[in-house]
């Protein structure tokens, strides 16, 4: 296997595979660039702690340590927003899997996301893929995101971000971030069901996993505006079907 590091992008790393409402006309890189400019006209203080945040993972070497293709996917076993517990097993019964994480229902990053990967579904199960999401957010958030964003995947609940942290996915809040989610009206340790003060968020990513559990495709990114494009889902599952 081999690494392609993109210098732009907050240093996005892609491995193997081809190297609100969404308009078929408009890519989600688009979708997700509109979001972010009008995100850093109407507040410079946003623009400036999220730059500063996302260049201080991109340092981290997070990425670097994550699970990545070639390596097997640790297993693990979730609860739905259905109450069922689905385990990684479950998920490659039929054949592939692609595995989202992301951050929660209230970063309009991840609605984008979500609603953008609900309107590929069809093409993804057509290449005989499951298509999954996890979130460290529980209770009724949990239960909201699935709802309001009208999906017909699997929703799945990393309750104290143990998958997470499996994956090497997550890190901690630093100080200024929280205390920005706390004036917007953002309590992630509400969101989470953790009380002890400490915040912890995954890394956005992207896995796409053979039916026998293996990797074969890992799209992750310090910059949390920045998702795999669902068409190159796509396109990776085609070619896995031929390998």
């Amino acid at each position: 296997m081999h690494r392609i590091y993109w210098p732009h992008r907050g240093r996005r790393v892609r491995f193997w595979g081809v190297s609100e409402e969404k308009d078929d006309s408009v890519s989600l890189h688009d979708q997700l660039d509109e979001q972010w400019r009008r995100t850093r006209e109407r507040s410079p203080e946003v623009r400036k702690a999220y730059e500063a945040l996302v260049a201080d993972l991109a340092r981290s070497g997070l990425i670097e340590r994550a699970v990545k293709a070639g390596e097997a996917m640790p297993e693990f076993e979730l609860p739905s927003v259905e109450g069922t517990l689905i385990s990684s097993s479950d998920l490659l019964a039929h054949g592939p899997l692609v595995l989202s994480f992301f951050r929660g229902g209230w970063c309009p990053y991840c609605r984008l996301e979500l609603k953008a990967l609900q309107q590929s579904l069809p093409e993804i199960e057509h290449q005989g893929a499951t298509l999954a999401a996890i979130t460290p957010d529980t209770g009724t958030a949990f239960a909201a995101t699935k709802r309001v964003n009208e999906l017909g995947f699997k929703v799945l609940s990393d309750i104290d971000n143990g998958v997470g942290l499996t994956f090497g996915l997550i890190f901690r809040v630093p100080p200024a971030i929280k205390e920005l989610y706390l004036r917007l009206g953002i309590d992630l340790g509400a969101r989470h069901g953790n009380a002890t003060g400490e915040w912890l968020l995954p890394v956005p990513a992207t896995y796409i996993v053979d039916r026998h559990g293996m990797i074969r495709h890992a799209e992750l990114d310090p910059d949390f505006k920045r998702r795999m494009e669902p068409n190159e889902i796509v396109r990776a599952l085609s070619a896995l079907s031929r390998s």
